[in-house]
């Protein structure tokens, strides 16, 4: 289940948190890439991944190396991969938060509500307390408290 932080002083201590998702991907996610990722390329990018550093764009066909990917990709692929970390949700797009949703595990930080229309579930965590969410309406009330 996927735990969201609205407050940068509510992430524990223990967990780093990763501000810049194109920098982190490019650096650490791109050489974990395996077919896991396929699908989430193919959804959000609508692109293909045809090895580890290459996918095929859907302009023209091109090859292009992973680090082409959109910010909203690498940020989805960051969480699944690297579950132990906190990544900013800043520079996500909308195709990307319901795929985000739904991860089995990760984190992330964002101090506006991004909130798809369908999700299961999600853990939130402010101010010290932890709760389970699973309405929209909720979690839109709890990114709106102060």
């Amino acid at each position: 289940m996927l735990t969201i932080y609205k407050n940068k002083n509510d992430i524990p201590s223990d967990k780093e948190y990763v501000e810049l998702n194109d920098l982190f991907f490019n650096m650490n996610t791109s050489s974990l890439l395996d077919d896991r990722a396929k699908d989430i390329i193919r959804n959000i990018d609508a692109s293909e991944l045809i090895s580890r550093y290459k996918i095929l764009s859907r302009f023209n066909g091109d090859v292009l190396n992973t680090d082409k990917l959109s910010t909203s990709c690498k940020t989805v692929l960051n969480v699944m991969y690297c579950p132990d970390k906190v990544f900013c949700l800043k520079g996500c797009g909308e195709e990307a938060v319901e795929i985000l949703f739904a991860l089995e595990k990760g984190a992330v930080y964002s101090d506006y509500a991004m909130i798809p229309f369908d999700f299961d579930k999600v853990e939130v965590c402010s101010d010290g307390k932890i709760e389970v969410i699973d309405d929209y309406e909720e979690l839109k009330a709890w990114w709106q408290e102060s």
